[in-house]
């Protein structure tokens, strides 16, 4: 699995983004880590997140607190945009960070993960923000997925410049055979399916991943 983070590392020191969107989960932990071990300057770049749960930074589940844990409150940089502080409910806070977010120049890289049920950032399978066209950023959760939580949506994503999906461990091969095979029931297949989309988004994959599935390499 170390594959994958060390391939990250060194794609977002590379290519040294303006800014960048962040993930969570145990890959993206990695990823951040891997990023950490490089001696880097980011006080130009500013930091957003694709989606979070809407819970303290201080919380265990806190996508921002794991990334500010493992690598942001180590190093200098532009800006951290919060999800988590962005407003007193989910809803007022998706409103306003979608407010910030379309003030700001392009994302210049989305990180995002691949859950074993197809998901990625925070839209879920059989979700209605699966088909918000105008919004760029919403409140999300299901009865599945309880804890409120704000997720970017993919009108958000066709606006970045670069789409980063780290996908590691043979749990994530099913998921990611019904993506690679376009399945409508898997929402990471519009990364695949929809041709702008597809177009700007790179997939970091381990063999354990990969398993026998037919994915280009």
């Amino acid at each position: 699995m170390d594959a994958v983070p060390t391939a990250f590392g060194q794609l977002l020191t590379s290519r040294n983004p303006t800014s960048v969107a962040l993930s969570g989960g145990t890959t993206a932990r990695g990823c951040y880590e891997a990023v950490a071990r490089h001696e880097h300057d980011w006080s130009a770049t500013a930091f957003w997140f694709g989606d979070e749960r809407f819970v303290p930074i201080s919380d265990s589940d806190s996508n921002e607190g794991m990334a500010r844990a493992v690598w942001l409150d180590g190093i200098q940089t532009s800006a951290i945009h919060s999800m988590a502080t962005a407003g007193s409910d989910p809803e007022s806070a998706a409103r306003n960070y979608e407010a910030d977010l379309r003030t700001a120049p392009p994302l210049g890289i989305v990180h995002l993960g691949l859950g074993p049920d197809g998901h990625t950032a925070s839209l879920f399978p059989g979700s209605p923000t699966l088909s918000e066209t105008e919004r760029w950023v919403v409140a999300a959760g299901d009865d599945a997925h309880p804890r409120p939580r704000l997720t970017v949506t993919f009108a958000a994503l066709a606006s970045a410049e670069l789409i980063v999906v780290t996908v590691a461990g043979a749990e994530k091969q099913a998921a990611l055979r019904g993506v690679w095979a376009g399945s409508p029931l898997l929402p990471a297949s519009r990364l695949v399916t929809d041709a702008a989309l597809a177009a700007k988004t790179l997939w970091l994959i381990d063999e354990a991943a990969v398993g026998s599935a037919d994915i280009p390499r």
